[in-house]
């Protein structure tokens, strides 16, 4: 079959790879239909290299038909319409049923002290096969799949994989009052689709903070208030808390996370990693890692006191400094985490299938053929072609 295959720094190749085949009795394979392009790839195209191997499969945001079921499979069968969450949670174990399926207990990555698997996505993950290929192995086929109706298009639900529960994760984490104001920031996928259900669930003013032009108007599009950085430089905390009747937003919403094309000491940082063997790279990485933080301590500076910051952006250092003082003084609340795919299917289901209140089928901006990967990620991280969301079809 057909993959999306990591080479190096910067270097994707669509290649041939063998199919995958049914290794336990609880697996399915699917054949993939639709698959997405995330910002997180990007942090694998840039950043990550040493946790990868050449040949490693990319992707987490697929979905496609069944195609082949494990002789213990008893909720799906060939022929079910299906997509499937990025994070590998069994459903069954104590984290699972604490609604927590990011951290499941049954895949944990113990050699790397990290929460559960994850498709397409390092050493630190599990280094499983990902889902931008032809076809995917998928365990626990029971429990981790989550069926979907025939009849609309794949954009309706492909986003149940990640962008989705993700931002929906973001929102309710950031606790914001009814007819509560929030500032997100980055307005990226994750970002923009944070502004759409905020909205949707009875946020009163809605912030939008980018310095893209495409993704500024996208926003504003759907009602967001948007805020360009370039425009304001210094002067954007006063002007959001000036919007927000001079306290700052309830809750602010980092969706920027590890910046992967950011700030100049983070970016040397990873730059140099690149030339070091890869255990010393993953050493390092792991030991003494820094974030570019501007747009978290952004986040601390707009925030009105007693507010709450929601961090669904992925951050990957370990050494990073945080202003404590300042967060104790204004007594910020902080709630992160990777998004429990499989906690929120219930309260996303009923949006895609009676109407489309998050505008779903419009979100993609790009739909291209697997073979077109290579250029993808390139225009993605430079912000070409005002490429926001790209959907491959295999």
């Amino acid at each position: 079959m057909k993959a999306v295959t990591w080479q190096g720094r910067r270097k994707i190749e669509v290649a041939e790879v063998p199919d995958p085949q049914i290794n336990d009795p609880t697996d399915c394979v699917i054949k993939v239909t639709t698959t997405g392009l995330c910002g997180s790839d990007l942090h694998l195209y840039e950043v990550l290299g040493p946790f990868l191997d050449a040949g490693d499969i990319l992707g987490h945001e697929p979905m496609g038909i069944v195609d082949a079921v494990g002789s213990e499979v008893r909720e799906l069968k060939t022929g079910d319409r299906v997509v499937v969450p990025f994070n590998i949670s069994c459903g069954t174990c104590f984290m699972c049923k604490q609604g927590l399926h990011s951290q499941c207990e049954t895949t944990q990555v113990h050699e790397h002290g990290t929460g559960a698997s994850l498709f397409g996505y390092t050493k630190l993950y599990g280094q499983v096969p990902g889902g931008q290929a032809e076809y995917l192995r998928v365990p626990f086929a029971d429990t981790l799949p989550i069926r979907v109706p025939d009849g609309p298009p794949d954009d309706r639900f492909v986003y149940l994989s990640d962008v989705l529960p993700t931002a929906w994760q973001a929102v309710a984490y950031a606790g914001i009052p009814p007819e509560g104001s929030v500032a997100v920031l980055g307005l990226g996928p994750i970002g923009d689709m944070c502004t759409r259900i905020a909205a949707h669930r009875g946020a009163g003013q809605v912030i939008g903070i980018d310095l893209v032009p495409e993704r500024l108007a996208r926003a504003a599009g759907h009602g967001v208030e948007v805020f360009d950085l370039t425009q304001y430089a210094d002067r954007l905390v006063d002007a959001v808390r000036s919007a927000t009747g001079g306290r700052g937003p309830d809750a602010v919403i980092d969706a920027v996370g590890m910046e992967a094309h950011g700030g100049t000491v983070a970016r040397t940082a990873q730059t140099v990693t690149g030339f070091l063997p890869d255990a010393l790279a993953m050493a390092l990485m792991k030991r003494a890692g820094v974030d570019s933080l501007g747009a978290l301590h952004l986040a601390i500076e707009l925030v009105r006191r007693g507010g709450t910051i929601s961090l669904s952006g992925v951050y990957g250092g370990v050494a990073d400094p945080l202003p404590m003082l300042t967060m104790f003084d204004k007594q910020i609340q902080l709630r992160m985490g990777q998004a429990n795919v499989r906690r929120w299917v219930d309260d996303l289901l009923p949006l895609l299938t009676d109407g489309d209140p998050l505008g779903v089928e419009g979100f993609a901006t790009h739909h291209l053929p697997l073979d077109e990967a290579p250029r993808a990620y390139a225009d993605f991280q430079k912000k070409r072609d005002d490429m926001v969301k790209v959907l491959f079809h295999p």
